[in-house]
């Protein structure tokens, strides 16, 4: 084989790159949300062990505005609950990128092999 590689392998390693890519950002996405997940937890357990009477402010962009403690428990419960199918949601996501990951490497490395004797 010459130096020069052939258009179909160069198109075999751009897609691998792609798909490398892909599976680079889908892990930081999934640590982000596992983070997000982690700090809506906590906040969690914090608002519930504060007393019924307990003032408690939420930020709100700039602002910090009273919030009651139910409604509070009511909102983070529901972002854990969308942050975990989010999580989920990129957990499949990252699982089909790394099939064809798997299958980009098979292909180019059949590609890339010795020819077989004639």
């Amino acid at each position: 084989m010459s130096g020069e590689l052939s258009p179909q392998v160069q198109n075999q390693i751009a897609q691998l790159q792609q798909v490398q890519q892909q599976a680079q950002i889908l892990v930081g996405q999934k640590n982000q949300v596992e983070l997000w997940i982690k700090e809506t937890e906590m906040a969690l357990e914090e608002v519930k062990k504060l007393d019924a009477d307990a003032v408690i402010y939420r930020s709100v962009g700039d602002l910090l505005i009273k919030a009651e403690k139910e409604k509070t428990i009511s909102d983070l419960t529901e972002k854990k609950d969308t942050l975990s199918l989010r999580l989920q949601t990129l957990g499949k996501q990252e699982e089909r990128v790394m099939k064809r990951l798997t299958q980009l490497r098979e292909q180019l490395k059949q590609l890339m092999g010795t020819p077989t004797a004639q």
